[in-house]
């Protein structure tokens, strides 16, 4: 799972009195409870079965019977857990009975810097409820929360992700037959040919003798599984192509749809960009390039000063595609204002320097695609396909 973190700051001020504050540690075989219930000076703990929504609603209803109990009116829950394997489902049920979640990302957390930290149930979730008061409290970065999207966002992004990992097992399909012929000598076999099932019965040794019963068999049930994922990705890619021709897209298909009219840009690069990133809204260029893992990270200490490269701490999967279209800006969109930059300040060089300026280019390439889709404004000296 893929998340975004986002700095926002509480939807209300945070009272104490009327408050019933919850965390809510995930596993596989329990969820622990802790809250800090208005009244009461004691933190109650309470464990459930995993996806007790129906448990779990009731516990929350008996806290806010004991706040009232103690004189105190709770008019608003709040609930937190870690982002995780499960996902965004609990949040929108929780949310869907007037319940405020927020979903921490883990790497955000604070954590004792102790050279073996003692971990269990109990402390985390204390953890989590100390961190949790003091987001709601308004203190400056003490964490950061998840954006939690629809149900229909994320179903969104299924097609490409399958994609992806598709590629990567049939690569690995194509890498074991080839390690396996390349055992008795056999090279150039080509398992994307039309003729690839015909051509594998042919094969020989590289003593020309046929090749061993037992090999052959597991070859042919590797050549099964490489065309039954060739297929699927054949299906996914024309759901993906089938954009290009919508009549009356929608907002997202129209943000597709205008990517690809740039020449370099393809429609698996502009199906990913805006599913998993121009969907979202930034407040400026500065959070959009950290989403993606492109800011600096400096060390200035005492009299240390380094630059340690890109964070590398924001989405993987888009940044890697927007690296790779940036090189491909750079041959394809050789006369655009952003070409010629990335010349005037590599000044021809190669190597180190050539792979560092090209982050700085895919940055405000990024950039300058997100304002395109925002206000209309293209990229300088950009080319466009012709209609």
């Amino acid at each position: 799972m893929t998340v975004s973190c986002v700095s926002h700051e509480p939807v209300a001020a945070f009272e104490q009195a009327s408050t019933l504050v919850v965390a809510l540690e995930l596993s596989g075989k329990s969820w622990q409870l802790a809250a800090v219930v208005p009244g009461l000076s004691r933190r109650p703990r309470r464990s459930l079965a995993p996806r007790d929504m129906p448990g779990l609603l009731a516990m929350l209803k008996s806290w806010q019977c004991k706040a009232l109990s103690a004189g105190h009116e709770v008019r608003r829950i709040v609930l937190t857990y870690e982002a995780g394997r499960d996902g965004f489902w609990i949040a929108r049920h929780l949310r869907s009975q007037g319940i405020e979640v927020e979903i921490m990302h883990p790497a955000s957390i604070p954590v004792p810097r102790r050279a073996r930290r003692v971990k269990t149930d109990r402390i985390d979730l204390d953890m989590l409820l100390r961190t949790l008061l003091a987001w709601m409290r308004g203190e400056p970065g003490v964490c950061s929360m998840v954006r939690i999207p629809s149900e229909a966002e994320e179903d969104q992004r299924r097609p490409g992700r399958e994609r992806e990992r598709l590629v990567s097992e049939r690569v690995k399909l194509e890498n074991r037959i080839e390690n396996l012929l390349c055992l008795h000598g056999t090279f150039g076999f080509k398992p994307r040919l039309k003729r690839a099932q015909a051509r594998l019965e042919e094969l020989r040794s590289f003593a020309g003798e046929r090749l061993p019963r037992h090999l052959m068999a597991e070859l042919r049930r590797l050549m099964a599984r490489h065309r039954l994922v060739s297929d699927q990705l054949k299906e996914i890619e024309a759901e993906r192509d089938r954009v290009q021709s919508v009549r009356q897209p929608d907002h997202n298909e129209r943000k597709i749809q205008l990517l690809t009219h740039f020449y370099g840009l393809g429609v698996e690069t502009a199906t990913t960009l805006v599913r998993e990133l121009f969907c979202r809204s930034f407040r400026d260029r500065r959070a959009l390039a950290s989403f993606v893992g492109l800011t600096g990270t400096p060390f200035h200490s005492g009299g240390s000063e380094r630059e340690q490269g890109i964070g590398k701490a924001g989405n993987a999967r888009v940044r890697r595609i927007v690296m790779q279209l940036a090189w491909r800006w750079l041959r394809f969109q050789p006369n655009s204002a952003l070409s010629l930059w990335f010349a005037e300040r590599s000044g021809g060089a190669k190597g180190r320097i050539r792979k560092i300026m090209v982050v700085a280019m895919a940055r405000k390439l990024l950039i300058a695609l997100w304002r395109y889709l925002e206000t209309g404004e293209a990229p300088q000296g950009a080319r466009f396909k012709p209609a």
